[in-house]
């Protein structure tokens, strides 16, 4: 689906490609923006006609947001926001070159830390680029079709009340989503797999690692997971028990049941530092949506994999988007669109005057200017190459050089065309701060019953 404003920049319902194109050939109708492609009628001014209301339903994850707006039953627009996974890298490089220079240049410096005091409700640089990314899209759909609701996967495993069930009463612990809770939650932490054995193509079963038959606790502390073969064969045993019944047998299979002993024991007490991530900016950023003047609705994590599985859609972000909250449809669910809009999150550049190499030292001077021959670093274009080795069409993030040549990335950073000439390359959309691609929405209906 195609979004559409009107004469004024005011959002319209969306329409189908086939009569966006219809608008753009008759002139009725200007491109007003190709990521997400929007487009703005000429004539028409008023907004009342027709008016439908739409939902915009996020998964917020630590690395990638699944996003998707729907009417009722219909899905009009799927995305997946990728997050800046290297802000902590960064600033540490930073502090190190600062420190370093510090060293060099021993001037007297009045101590700053006193005067650093930080603001009620403050999150560390890596994780408040989280919530602004969040935000920033949300207010930028709001300008591109209109919204009402929104539906947000607040957490993803509700992990205190599953170490403390007594905090809302037993009738919580064991309600219709219990399953799903546990089961989510220790399937990331021990990676879709047998804890002893490591299979992953058998069914798992959640293990009591101290039995519960002598006394051990639902606590998820106290859980993992393992195939029926080793449920069974451990049964009421401790796992030194099962040690020592393990040691006299000698053999290779016992040796390796053995060598998982120490891992499970630690990722027992590990937390799941994701799960940490989204549990640390969940509160910020519903505090933040309220002020949007959308209606939040909120949901967990396991009410999305319940539903996704009773829709038998495959694991992926823009589907669990999909089936976020209460108001997920139980009928079947339309797709108005087979594409997903890749964002990718890249900044606005830094303040770095010259190029370094892996140690930090500097290797060459770059350029003052930020437009060079009509182009920008960043800018997303379609280079066209006639000749050489790179003969073809690229599409990506363009790398300027002060040359005339430049470089062509894909989503990853990687550079996928090198050296080409600027003259090739055809402007697709300025840079915002953040680099788009476009990919086919898997339609195969995978049941995920692990």
């Amino acid at each position: 689906m195609v979004f559409v404003l009107n004469a004024n920049k005011q959002p319209l319902n969306p329409c189908h490609p086939a009569k966006a194109r219809r608008l753009l050939k008759k002139g009725k109708a200007v491109v007003h923006k190709k990521f997400p492609f929007t487009i703005r009628l000429k004539d028409r001014k008023d907004i009342s006609l027709n008016q439908q209301t739409y939902r915009i339903k996020m998964d917020v994850g630590s690395k990638i947001t699944g996003i998707s707006i729907m009417k009722k039953n219909e899905v009009v627009f799927l995305a997946e926001l990728h997050h800046k996974t290297d802000i902590k890298q960064k600033l540490e490089a930073r502090r190190s070159y600062r420190k370093s220079r510090r060293n060099r240049k021993t001037r007297y410096r009045q101590a700053r830390f006193l005067n650093r005091k930080r603001s009620e409700g403050w999150l560390p640089p890596s994780l408040q680029s989280r919530v602004d990314n969040v935000i920033s899209w949300t207010n930028r759909l709001k300008k591109l079709i209109p919204l009402t609701d929104i539906s947000l996967e607040l957490v993803k495993f509700d992990t205190q009340r599953m170490m403390n069930p007594e905090i809302s009463g037993l009738e919580y612990q064991k309600g219709t989503l219990q399953g799903y809770e546990v089961r989510e939650y220790l399937l990331e932490k021990f990676g879709w797999q047998c804890a002893y054995c490591g299979t992953k193509d058998a069914p798992l079963e959640i293990e009591h690692v101290y039995p519960k038959s002598r006394g051990g606790s639902d606590r998820v502390s106290n859980l993992t997971l393992a195939c029926r073969e080793f449920n069974e064969e451990k049964d009421t045993l401790t796992l030194d028990e099962w040690a020592i019944q393990l040691i006299k047998k000698k053999d290779k299979r016992s040796k390796r049941i053995l060598s998982s002993f120490d891992p499970i024991k630690k990722q027992l007490q590990k937390p799941l530092k994701d799960t940490a991530v989204v549990n640390s900016t969940r509160w910020k950023l519903y505090q933040m949506l309220l002020t949007t003047d959308l209606k939040v609705e909120c949901g967990t994590g396991a009410r999305t994999k319940m539903q996704r599985i009773q829709h038998e859609f495959p694991k992926e972000h823009y589907y669990d988007a999909v089936c976020i909250g209460e108001s997920t449809p139980s009928t079947p669910i339309h797709f108005k669109t087979n594409y997903v809009l890749q964002i990718k999150a890249k900044g606005r550049g830094s303040r770095y005057r010259s190029g370094t190499d892996k140690y930090g030292f500097p290797i060459r001077q770059l350029p003052r200017v930020k437009m060079i021959h009509g182009f920008m670093s960043g800018d997303m274009v379609k280079a066209i190459v006639q000749r050489g080795k790179y003969l073809g069409t690229w599409f990506g993030q363009i790398a300027m050089r002060s040359s005339g040549y430049v470089d062509i990335k894909d989503m990853t950073g990687k550079r996928i065309a090198q050296g080409i000439q600027v003259k090739c390359c055809q402007l697709v959309q300025r840079f915002d701060g953040y680099c788009y691609f476009i990919n086919k929405r898997k339609e195969s209906a995978i049941p995920h019953h692990v």
